[in-house]
């Protein structure tokens, strides 16, 4: 017999979720095995695999203690170097700045070092993350922008900070701004874009539609002309939508691709990646009620370009 009290970052998930989560060596036919013979109990109490799990529940499982034995302590997080750039933090969420290069989380070519590890090993040193003590739950990035994008970034700390922001995002209550440097100068100098995009799996490309097809998702894109010089503008750009790749895809499908882009524009000497910068964020605060607005430094290597643009002619 094993006994857990649930904490409240285990709360709102499936049982049988969790129970993999806090029993990871259990093999799952024997779990299954137990709830079909009612030998998994809430509360003293007989409980399906479907019940969601509340803080201070007392779970009991009829099933032996050798599936309690360790998992070796060999965190993925800790092979992840620990430097951030904190643009803000308090004891619920905390927003970086990701440098251009980084993943946000992992893939099938790079496991060891993203944002995401570098979060949770920065919060492992700080003391506020043991994944012995803090149950189910794992600090977790809120949204995510592209490998060569630099910009701000929000991470959660606990469950309920997670699943708020996450609402937050889907219900376009936190409002991103973006910088980007393009090649000319729209006609319009404001103007709201709306497309279909397709996204390719196998190429990691998105492709701009102006009809709606089975296949495709609607976009839209707000931009507005700050400066202009030469052949090259900085734009100020909000996502109405978010989809992958949509500011670069979507600029270069009217004409106007970023500088830099070397797969929906052309790259040029000295800035081998889009020149876009996700570097201002605004929402309001739902555990303090305060209006946050937080703004990340331009990238070093956008400074040559955003210089030339802003200087007076």
């Amino acid at each position: 017999m094993v006994n857990f009290t649930l904490t409240k970052n285990d709360a709102n998930m499936r049982l049988d979720k969790l129970i993999k989560k806090l029993m990871p060596t259990l093999p799952p036919s024997l779990m299954y095995k137990a709830f079909r013979k009612k030998d998994v109990k809430i509360n003293g109490k007989w409980v399906p695999q479907e019940y969601k799990a509340k803080e201070n529940d007392e779970l009991t499982i009829y099933v032996s203690e050798e599936f309690l034995k360790e998992v070796p302590k060999n965190y993925d997080f800790l092979s992840s170097n620990s430097n951030i750039k904190v643009v803000y933090e308090d004891q619920n969420i905390i927003l970086m700045n990701k440098p251009q290069g980084v993943l946000c989380h992992p893939d099938k070519n790079e496991y060891r070092d993203t944002l995401l590890l570098r979060m949770q090993h920065y919060l492992y040193k700080k003391g506020e993350y043991n994944p012995e003590k803090n149950g189910s739950f794992a600090p977790s990035l809120c949204n995510r922008i592209d490998r060569n994008t630099e910009g701000i970034v929000i991470g959660a700390k606990n469950a309920e900070s997670l699943k708020i922001m996450c609402e937050k995002i889907k219900n376009r209550e936190i409002d991103k701004l973006y910088k980007a440097v393009i090649i000319g100068t729209p006609k319009q100098k404001e103007a709201t874009l709306e497309g279909y995009l397709f996204k390719d799996e196998t190429k990691n490309q998105v492709f701009i539609d102006n009809k709606k097809t089975e296949r495709n998702r609607t976009i839209k894109t707000r931009y507005k002309v700050l400066k202009q010089k030469g052949d090259l503008s900085l734009v100020e750009v909000e996502l109405l939508t978010g989809r992958t790749h949509q500011i670069r895809a979507h600029m270069a499908h009217i004409g106007h691709p970023l500088l830099g882009d070397p797969i929906y524009g052309s790259a040029r000497p000295g800035l081998a990646r889009a020149a876009l910068h996700a570097g201002e964020i605004t929402f309001h605060q739902p555990f303090t009620g305060e209006d946050i607005v937080l703004r990340a430094e331009m990238p070093k290597d956008f400074l040559p370009y955003i210089h030339d643009l802003t200087a007076e002619t």
